[in-house]
């Protein structure tokens, strides 16, 4: 549960600043090129700290010492 906790708390984190980029970008004719860059800037980069946190605290194939001898 703790490793959900993390994700959740980071992803506010992502779109306080997502939320707060979308006020501070300055007007002009690429106002919405920018906010839309921004936006999808960070979207992008949680997104592949998510999956690469939870790939690490639950990994599909269990790593395997080699190290050992073949009767333990």
């Amino acid at each position: 549960m703790g490793s959900f906790l993390h994700v959740v708390f980071v992803g506010i984190i992502c779109a306080a600043l997502g939320a707060a980029s979308w006020f501070a970008t300055p007007r002009g004719k690429n106002q919405v090129l920018l906010r839309s860059s921004v936006l999808l800037s960070l979207t992008c980069c949680y997104l592949m700290w998510a999956i690469t946190y939870l790939a690490q605290l639950h990994p599909l194939i269990v790593p395997r010492r080699s190290d050992l001898r073949m009767e333990y």
